[in-house]
């Protein structure tokens, strides 16, 4: 399949449409596309060369949206590094990829001696080399990598081509539907997959992106409730953010506010249920970096009827669940589809993540019931066995976070001289006791699932993208 170069067709095609909307100010596609191909040819005249590899260390806002399409309007890979990280994470990164030069918004961040580094404002002082532009895309053209988050071990630097990325948009879309009037709130990392793939999308639907640099809760519920947007991206503990935002203000969501996707680990029925009742028509989906974003999503006919499920497979995707065909049997996630990475870079590239049959392999634990509807139960990696019993956190999770006094919980296993591991819960709470919390969970969990100690904290262990780093409550204990 030949994939169109993205912002050159889109700006061909809808020039005068609002591509990108800032708090700085807005620009159509043919403005984004003029103004990333002048940058282009800057970072062309900074020795930057089709076919180079770029690691890119930016804000979330809209100079870093200018910047990435430049780079891909010069057949740059762009190597998307998390702003979070240390200096030494950064550098073992950068080194890892073997990437060509270090792209640095120097507003924000120092350079990193030692590396080959070229800074924003001095790009954007150079003279402009022309090159010849590519119109048309190789489908196995790599666009990103990105590093797992490190949740489970070593971070791996996934390949993210031209043709995943578009078979991703397009599943999205069959699925969501597109309008007019489509706008989408990004409040997501721009090096992560949830937020890099709404760049992606606004330019293969011709739809607007509103970018903020950081989540804001209260901008985001005036937003949906103004009825300036029509589609946004959470994970659980910012939907729950926005949702008592909602509920104090007595907010309710504007009818053009289609869809509230979710993602990012299993979410509470607790959240869902409140959200619902707010109007937010909620899409959980289920996805990762390995697949360029949603494998998986919940259709909003479906909502309620399966409230906990990720939904199906997305038009192009297939899931199944490893060593077993009866519905409900839980059993490791697998996923096959023309959005599923080729492989990785770096130190991993030997290392495959696909099996023989092409299905790569989650690491995360589900099931599909009777009408195929997926079921995210864990990872599997963070399970815990006591007495010979499985026990999976976010199942325990759920029930602390219908408590009305808790804000955040995370649950990890520790090691048991009687039951092998034991599961130990962290909670951010408002006011309530440790014998409250047990009485209120003794009702709703068997007594092997209770926590057997609780700790109380001001904040849980997060990556960039807000989700819950549970092999850092582990190193707590």
């Amino acid at each position: 399949m030949i994939i169109p170069n993205w912002l050159y067709q889109r700006g061909k095609l809808t020039p005068d449409a609002s591509a990108l909307v800032s708090d700085e100010r807005q620009w159509t596609f043919g403005e984004l596309y003029k103004e990333s191909l002048e940058i282009s040819q800057q970072l062309h005249h900074a020795g930057i060369q089709p076919g180079n590899r770029i690691a890119l260390l930016s804000q979330s806002n809209q100079q870093t949206v200018l910047f990435i399409h430049a780079c891909w309007l010069l057949r740059v890979e762009v190597v998307c590094l998390n702003s979070r990280l240390t200096e030494q994470e950064l550098r073992w990164q950068v080194e890892d990829a073997q990437a060509d030069f270090l792209l640095i918004d120097d507003a924000k961040f120092a350079i990193l001696d030692g590396l080959d580094c070229v800074t924003f404002s001095e790009v954007l002082q150079k003279e402009k080399k022309t090159y010849e532009l590519v119109k048309q895309w190789a489908e196995d053209q790599t666009q990103s990598i990105m590093y797992t988050s490190g949740t489970t071990g070593v971070p791996k630097g996934v390949r993210q081509t031209a043709g995943n990325h578009t078979a991703s948009a397009l599943a999205s879309v069959l699925n969501l539907g597109l309008t007019e009037k489509d706008s989408w709130l990004c409040m997501m990392p721009l090096f992560h997959i949830s937020g890099l793939s709404i760049i992606i999308r606004s330019v293969i639907y011709g739809m607007e992106m509103r970018l903020y640099e950081k989540f804001d809760a209260k901008e985001a519920a005036s937003q949906i409730a103004a009825g300036n947007v029509t589609a946004m991206s959470v994970v659980a503990l910012t939907l729950d953010q926005i949702v008592r935002v909602m509920e104090k203000e007595n907010m309710t969501t504007h009818p053009s506010f289609r869809a509230m996707l979710v993602g990012g680990g299993s979410v509470p029925l607790d959240y869902l249920e409140r959200a619902t009742a707010l109007g937010l028509p909620i899409l959980q989906t289920y996805g990762m970096t390995e697949t360029c974003s949603q494998t998986t999503t919940l259709g909003k006919t479906d909502a309620k009827r399966k409230l906990g499920s990720a939904g199906k497979p997305l038009f192009f995707n297939q899931i199944s669940i490893k060593g077993t065909d009866q519905a409900g049997e839980v059993g490791e996630v697998l996923i096959k589809g023309p959005h599923v990475t080729p492989g990785y870079i770096g130190s991993q590239k030997e290392c495959s993540p696909l099996t023989e049959d092409g299905w790569l392999a989650t690491g995360d634990v589900g099931y599909v019931d009777e009408e195929g509807y997926l079921f995210i139960v864990d990872r599997r990696a963070d399970l815990i066995i006591s007495g010979g019993e499985n026990i999976y956190p976010a199942e325990i999770e759920n029930v602390l976070l219908a408590h009305p006094a808790v804000r955040e919980a995370g649950v990890c296993g520790k090691e048991d001289e009687q039951w092998g591991h034991v599961p130990v819960a962290f909670i951010v709470s408002e006011s309530v006791t440790e014998k409250e919390i047990l009485d209120f969970c003794e009702t709703r969990l068997a007594r092997y699932k209770l926590p057997k100690e609780i700790q109380f904290v001001d904040e849980l262990p997060r990556n960039a993208s807000n989700k819950l780093m549970r092999f850092e409550l582990k190193n707590w204990l």
